[in-house]
C-alpha cells in the first residue's frame, strides 16, 4: 500500500512539473511606433508576420504606455509606475549622470532566480553612465545592443547636442555585453542585424532551460534610414519621410517573421509566449502617425499613451485566440504577468504598480484587477509663472484638489483627465490616405489646463466634458493628489562634460568610473 502512495504521488509530482513547465518568453518592443501603422488597424503599410501573430493571438484594445521611451521601458522592466522610479520626467539623456535605480529589482533578474537564460538585443535606453546602469548589471545574462538612442542604423554612432555650449557630441554605441565594443558591425543595418543576433541566440539555447529574449528594434525611431529594397511597395507615397517610414515598419515586421519562424525550426515556438509591444507613439513629423487618436509622441494625448500591443502563445487557451481584449491595462502589467502568470514564478514582497493580468489574458476570468492607469505626474513640466494669472474661476476651484499647473493624467474605468500643459492636441492624418492631409489643429484655448474625456464613446478626444462633470473631475484630482503625495522627486541631473565621447575613444562609455583618454 505504502510503495502505490508512493508511485501516485511521484506520477502527481510528474504531472504537475510538465504543467508548470517554464515557458520560453520573447519580448517584442518597436520604438516609436504609431497606433495607426499596423494592417490589423487598416494601415496601407504592409505587416503580414505582426498582423498573423496578433490575429491569432490576443490584442490588446485598451493597451497604455508612456509619451516617451525611457520611462516605458522603466516601468516594464521594474513593474512601476514612473512617479515611484524617479523617472517621470522626459528621458535619460547620453550625458546625464542617471538611470534606473539600484534599489529596483528588474524583470530580467526575477526570471533569472528561477532559472530563466535572459538576453536582450537592441536598445537599453536606461542608462549607462556607471557599470552597474548596464544591462548585464541589472538581469540580463547577454546584451547585444546600444546603450543610449537614436543611432545612426548603419554606423551605430549617436549624436547629442550639449545643453549651452551647443557643441554636437558624436559617438560610436554598439556593444557585445561589456568591454566589447562591436566595431565589425559598422555598415550592418541594426534591424537585420539584431534579428540575426536573436535568431544566433535562439539556435544555441539548450531547450530544456527556459529562455527570455528581449528584442528591442531600434526601429522605427529616426534617423529615417532603410535598405532601398524595402522602399519599393511604397512608390505611391509622395511624402519622402512616410516612404521611408513604411519601408522600416515592413524590415521591422519581416524581422519578426525570421525570429518567429527560428523559433519554430528548432522547436522552441509550442512552449514559448510572445509579447510585442510599442514604447510610444509615433511621430507624425518623422512619418509615424496615430490616426484617428490625438496627438503623438511626448504628449498626454492617446496618441502619445496608447499602446500597440498583443500577445500570442499556443500555450494560451482556444477560445481566446484571435480574440480582442477591451481590459485596461499597461506596460507595467508586464512584469508580474510574465514572472507570475506565465512563468509560474512570484514577486515576492516587491510592492508593484503593475497587475497580473494573465488570467484576464488566458480567459480564465472576466474581471480585471486594474480599474486606473496613471499616465504620470511630472512636477517638473509646469505652466510658466508668467500665465499663472491668467486662470479662468474653474480652474481656480480646482487648485484645492490637485495643483491643475502640473502636467498630469489619470485614467479610471472610461474617463481620462488632463491636467497642464500635455503636449501638440492636433490630430494627424496619414499622407496616403487624403490629399490635403494637413493637421487638424487643436482649438482649445491656449491657457486652458484641465479636460475631461469618455475614452469609451470618444477615443479620439474631441468632447471635453470637464465642466459637464465636475463630480468626475474632482474625483479624479484627488486621486492625482494621492498619487503625488506617495512619489519621489523626479531624477533630473545636469549634463556632465565628462560624458563627452572623444574623451574615450569616441565612443559612449560609462564616464563616471572611468579616466578619460587624453
Amino acid at each position: 500500500m505504502s510503495l502505490i502512495r508512493h508511485c501516485i504521488t511521484f506520477f502527481h509530482c510528474l504531472i504537475l512539473c510538465h504543467c508548470l513547465k517554464r515557458p520560453h518568453i520573447i519580448l517584442f518592443i518597436a520604438d516609436d511606433y504609431g497606433y495607426s501603422d499596423i494592417g490589423y488597424h487598416g494601415s496601407h503599410i504592409k505587416t503580414p508576420h505582426l498582423d498573423r501573430l496578433a490575429l491569432s493571438g490576443v490584442r490588446l484594445n485598451n493597451y497604455y504606455v508612456q509619451p516617451i521611451c525611457s520611462p516605458t521601458r522603466a516601468q516594464l522592466m521594474t513593474g512601476k509606475y514612473s512617479i515611484h522610479l524617479g523617472l517621470q520626467h522626459s528621458y535619460i539623456k547620453p550625458a546625464q549622470p542617471n538611470c534606473l535605480p539600484f534599489r529596483e529589482t528588474t524583470l530580467g533578474e526575477k526570471l533569472q532566480r528561477i532559472g530563466y537564460r535572459t538576453n536582450l538585443v537592441g536598445k537599453w535606453h536606461l542608462g549607462f553612465h556607471k557599470k552597474h546602469c548596464w544591462p548585464t548589471s541589472r538581469g540580463f545574462d547577454h546584451f547585444f545592443g546600444f546603450l543610449t538612442g537614436a543611432e545612426d542604423f548603419y554606423t551605430h554612432e549617436s549624436d547629442y547636442l550639449f545643453p549651452g555650449k551647443r557643441k554636437l557630441w558624436k559617438g560610436f554605441d554598439l556593444r557585445e555585453d561589456d568591454d566589447n565594443i562591436a566595431w565589425n558591425y559598422q555598415g550592418f543595418y541594426s534591424t537585420h542585424l539584431f534579428t540575426k543576433k536573436a535568431q544566433r541566440i535562439i539556435k544555441k539555447h539548450d531547450p530544456a532551460k527556459p529562455l527570455f529574449l528581449v528584442v528591442s528594434f531600434q526601429a522605427v525611431h529616426g534617423p529615417l534610414q532603410v535598405p532601398k529594397e524595402y522602399l519599393k511597395p511604397y512608390k505611391y507615397i509622395k511624402n519622402e519621410k512616410r516612404k521611408i517610414y513604411a519601408g522600416m515598419v515592413s524590415c521591422m515586421d519581416e524581422a519578426v517573421g525570421n525570429v518567429t519562424k527560428t523559433l519554430k525550426h528548432t522547436g522552441l515556438l509550442e512552449n514559448s509566449v510572445i509579447v510585442f509591444t510599442t514604447d510610444n507613439g509615433g511621430r507624425p513629423h518623422l512619418g509615424g502617425y496615430n490616426w484617428p487618436l490625438r496627438g503623438g509622441k511626448s504628449s498626454l494625448w492617446e496618441g502619445g499613451l496608447r499602446g500597440l500591443g498583443f500577445i500570442h502563445s499556443p500555450l494560451l487557451p482556444p477560445r481566446v485566440r484571435g480574440t480582442v481584449n477591451d481590459n485596461l491595462m499597461h506596460v507595467s502589467d508586464w512584469f508580474p504577468t510574465l514572472v507570475e502568470g506565465a512563468a509560474h514564478g512570484s514577486v515576492g514582497k516587491l510592492e508593484l504598480d503593475g497587475f497580473n493580468m494573465w488570467p484576464v489574458l488566458s480567459g480564465a476570468t472576466k474581471t480585471s484587477p486594474r480599474k486606473e492607469i496613471l499616465h504620470n505626474i511630472d512636477p517638473l513640466s509646469r505652466q510658466p509663472r508668467s500665465q499663472r494669472g491668467l486662470q479662468s474661476r474653474q480652474r481656480k476651484r480646482w487648485q484645492k484638489y490637485f495643483d491643475t499647473n502640473i502636467r498630469a493624467a489619470i485614467r479610471f474605468g472610461k474617463w481620462k483627465l488632463i491636467t497642464g500643459q500635455p503636449g501638440d492636441g492636433s490630430w494627424y492624418i496619414p499622407p496616403e490616405l487624403y490629399k490635403n492631409n494637413k493637421p487638424i489643429r487643436s482649438k482649445d484655448d491656449k491657457i486652458k489646463r484641465l479636460w475631461l474625456f469618455n475614452i469609451a464613446v470618444d477615443p479620439t478626444e474631441t468632447i471635453d466634458l470637464s465642466r459637464k462633470r465636475p463630480d468626475i473631475v474632482s474625483m479624479l484630482l484627488k486621486r492625482l493628489s494621492y498619487y503625488h503625495k506617495h512619489s519621489i522627486p523626479p531624477t533630473f541631473p545636469k549634463n556632465d562634460v565628462k560624458a563627452n565621447p572623444k574623451l574615450y575613444n569616441q565612443t559612449w562609455t560609462d564616464w563616471s568610473s572611468r579616466k578619460a583618454k587624453t
